[in-house]
Formats: C-alpha cells, sequence, structure tokens
C-alpha cells in the first residue's frame, strides 16, 4: 500500500483554519509542525533535558506546516482537488502561502525504515545489545540483550546509556537488588537481571514506559516474579519514596538529567542498602561539576567519573 504524504504550509494563526477545512473534506488525523510550539514545549519542560540536538533544533524552526497522510488509489486526485478547494476558501494574508507539498512513501517505508539505524552494539567487555530483528555471530560467551525500541529513551545508542551499562557490568553482584529510577524502554533494569540481580524495580514518569519495559523483558526471558515496572515521580511522589526507602536497594541507576540528579541525590540515600551503589548520568559537560558537588555534599563517594563526547556519569557509593 502506498500513501501520499501531504503537507501545507501556513502560519502558527493559519493552523486551527487549515485543520478545519481539512477536517471539511473529510481528513481528521493531522501533524503540526510549529516552531514557536516546539520553542514552548522546549521552555516548559525544561526540567527533563539540559541538551537539544542542534539538527532537531533547527529542522524545527523551519516554516510551520500541517501534514496529513492520504491512501493512494482511484480516489487520490479526487480528495486533492476536494482539499485545494477547501483551502482557497479560507485563503487569508494571515495564513501563510498554504503551498502544497507532495510526497510519496510506501506503507513498509513509513512503518520500518527507521529500523536501519538501529543495529547491534558492543557495550563494555561482554554485552551486546540488539534489536530483536537483527542477528549476530559472534555472541558465544557474551550477555546478549534484546530491544524493540520504542518511543521511550534507552535503546543503548546514547552515550549515557552505554556509561551506565558499562558501570553496571561491573557492579552488578549475583543476587543482588536494583532500583531504575527513570527507566525508560527498561535497558538498565534488564540487563541488571541478566547479569545476576534477583530483583529489580523501575520507574518512570512516562505512562508509556511500563509496557515497553516490559515488553522488552519478555523479548529475554524476564518474567514479573523479578522486575515491577511502575509509573511515578520519585521527586514529587512520597508514597513512592517510601516504598524505595522501607525496601532499600543494592544499586540504583538514574540515567536522567542533571535538574533532576541534582534534587534526586538528596533522597537517594534513604533507598540504599549500606554501602550501596548510586550510578547517574545523563549529565551534560557544563552541568558535570554542579553536580559532582551535589553528589559529595549529600554524603556520596564518587568512585568513578565516566566521560563519552559531551556526556558524564558518576560511579558513587
Amino acid at each position: 500500500m502506498n500513501w501520499l504524504q501531504i503537507a501545507i504550509e501556513t502560519t502558527a494563526k493559519g493552523i486551527d483554519s487549515v485543520c478545519d477545512a481539512l477536517t471539511s473534506v473529510g481528513i481528521v488525523g493531522f501533524e503540526i509542525e510549529d516552531k514557536d510550539d516546539f520553542n514552548s514545549f522546549l521552555e516548559e519542560n525544561r526540567q527533563s533535558w539540559d541538551y537539544v540536538d542542534e539538527d532537531l533544533y533547527n529542522e524545527k524552526q523551519g516554516p510551520t506546516k500541517v501534514k496529513v497522510y492520504i491512501e493512494e488509489n482511484e480516489k487520490t486526485q479526487e480528495t486533492l482537488v476536494a482539499i485545494k478547494e477547501a483551502l482557497a476558501k479560507i485563503a487569508h494574508e494571515d495564513y501563510g502561502t498554504l503551498a502544497i507539498e507532495c510526497e510519496n512513501m510506501a506503507q513498509e517505508d513509513w512503518e520500518n525504515n527507521w529500523r536501519q539505524y538501529f543495529k547491534p552494539l558492543y557495550v563494555g567487555d561482554n554485552i551486546i545489545i540488539k534489536p530483536h530483528w537483527e542477528t549476530v555471530d559472534d555472541a558465544e560467551g557474551k550477555l546478549v540483550f534484546e530491544i524493540d525500541p520504542g518511543m521511550t529513551f534507552g535503546s543503548g545508542q546514547h552515550e549515557t546509556t552505554r556509561m551506565c551499562v558499562e558501570a553496571l557490568e561491573k557492579t552488578v553482584a549475583e543476587g543482588c537488588t536494583v532500583a531504575d529510577l527513570g527507566c525508560g524502554s527498561g535497558i538498565l533494569s534488564v540487563i541488571s537481571l541478566l547479569l545476576g540481580a534477583k530483583e529489580a524495580y523501575a520507574v518512570d514518569i512516562d505512562p508509556n514506559c511500563p509496557k515497553i519495559a516490559y515488553e522488552n523483558a519478555a523479548l529475554n526471558s524476564v518474567t514479573k516474579d523479578v522486575y515491577t515496572v511502575e509509573c511515578g515521580n520519585v521527586l514529587t511522589d512520597n508514597a513512592l519514596c517510601k516504598k524505595l526507602a522501607d525496601k532499600k536497594y543494592d544499586i540504583v541507576v538514574a540515567n536522567i538529567v542533571a535538574d533532576v540528579i541534582i534534587p534526586l541525590s538528596k533522597k537517594a540515600r534513604s533507598f540504599m542498602k549500606e554501602g550501596g551503589y548510586f550510578i547517574t548520568s545523563g549529565i551534560i559537560d557544563f552541568r558535570m561539576e554542579e553536580v559532582k558537588t551535589v553528589l559529595c555534599e549529600n554524603g556520596f563517594d564518587i568512585l568513578e567519573v565516566k566521560h563519552d563526547g559531551d556526556w558524564y556519569a558518576f560511579v558513587c557509593r
């Protein structure tokens, strides 16, 4: 099946009117690209990241567009004519050019092209992270973690994730317990179980994460009797903090961002057994010293500072 992507250039003021015009011809699903919306989103969610990819940022600074996808069939031309007529009715200088761009795309390309960017990744001494559709010929004697990269952070490709995996490979002992705060895809907690941990608890503020983390756990034959994933905010949920503090873990790992790690460092010790490890990453280079200072102020001994590209990770005790 082939699809036609239709992109309509407009302005922030014109978005609603363009969407109404498209709805009038029977199109109800829209993809909106608007730099003002994107920039506002960044500002309103600054606690979620310290760094935004420059290429992505520049891409989102282009003209405002409303995109729709229609199936290519005998009615395609009729639909295009209807869209043009509907747009002509709302033409206004405040709504921009309303120019239409069309691009053909096959369904299999639309659904699967992203897979080409995920290949088996060798991490640490003996760990292979691989998409479940890929195969590796040299896996003998290595720990192989299979993943279905979804819409959450943690495919293993990012420097911060790799540094955490390397640290876990060195610190996870047979029979230990692990808490994964900001678990994303579940990669760190599931790998901990594969490395020998007897139990792992994972939490993330994203409500999609439990489903995705459990799916990735199942790909690796990890079951719910040793693995629990929940949605919650460890900075604001007192009941969640009490649960973590009552349980206490041998290892707490948090691959998040500096603005979360800093307040978390004041709580993390209460979640840990005496002598436990705190592994944390997601720290962009210009926040490294700030995080290091706060960790020391909150009673952690920094055993190792890891560095990869612009990113840092700490292994503490």
